[in-house]
This record gives C-alpha cells, sequence and structure tokens, in this order.
C-alpha cells in the first residue's frame, strides 16, 4: 500500500483538555502534526463523534498552550485521532515550532505547510486523522 500521509507526524507527550459542549476530559497528546492529533482519552469518553472538539495543551515549562478546534476521525479504545478544523495563529506558530524542532528538516516542514493551503479536492483519501 502506497503511503498517501502528506504531513509529518511527531510524536509528543503532554497531558491535554478535550472539551466538547459541557464535556471535558483529560487526555493525553501521542502524537500531532500540522493536520491532527492523537489523544488517549483517560477513562470513559461521553462524546458525540459527530460534533467537534476542543483542545488544549500546554507547552512544558512555559506558559505557552496551544489551542485548536479538531473534528473526531475515529474513537476506538480511548484512543482519539481528530483532524484540526482551526486553530488560531500564535497556536499554529508555536505548532509549527515544534514540529520545526523535531523533523530537524526545513524543506520538509516548508513543503508540508503548503499543503496545508491544498487541502481540498483531494482531502477526502485521507483520513487517518492525525496526518
Amino acid at each position: 500500500m502506497a503511503e498517501k500521509r502528506r504531513f509529518s507526524r511527531i510524536i509528543y507527550r503532554a497531558p491535554a483538555l478535550l472539551t466538547q459542549g459541557s464535556v471535558h476530559i483529560a487526555t493525553t497528546v501521542q502524537d500531532l502534526s500540522l493536520h491532527g492529533i492523537l489523544l488517549s482519552i483517560l477513562g470513559e469518553s461521553r462524546l458525540d463523534p459527530q460534533q467537534s472538539v476542543y483542545i488544549e495543551f500546554p507547552l512544558p515549562e512555559s506558559d505557552i498552550s496551544i489551542q485548536m478546534t479538531a473534528n473526531i476521525v475515529s474513537l476506538e479504545n480511548n484512543t482519539l485521532h481528530a483532524s484540526i478544523a482551526y486553530i488560531d495563529v500564535e497556536s499554529i506558530s508555536h505548532l509549527k515550532r515544534l514540529i520545526e524542532l523535531n523533523v530537524g528538516n526545513d524543506e520538509l516542514l516548508h513543503r508540508e505547510l503548503e499543503h496545508l493551503t491544498d487541502l481540498g479536492d483531494d482531502d477526502e483519501s485521507d483520513t487517518s486523522g492525525t496526518d
């Protein structure tokens, strides 16, 4: 099977808070990319997979937190795959820098940033949620 992934994922472990309406769930970030995030849910989830979620997680040893709205791609065995639907300029800047430090390839990162603007017509084939 050919690899369809267009965004490098980095392994990143951090506590995160996931919110959907009045439901607040403690989670742990497992990995992330410029397009999506993989979370482990601690305990039972009461999430509606058809509704978007708000995710916030801090960067270690700083007062910076990355905040995003995401769409649930899949939710199985306490693992949530989500694609980023909205992220503010400050959060995407921090996310970009975090990935840049972990990918170690500026050319690859810039190519991935260009793909963010191309996510229209051919994005339906990409359903992993963490790309």
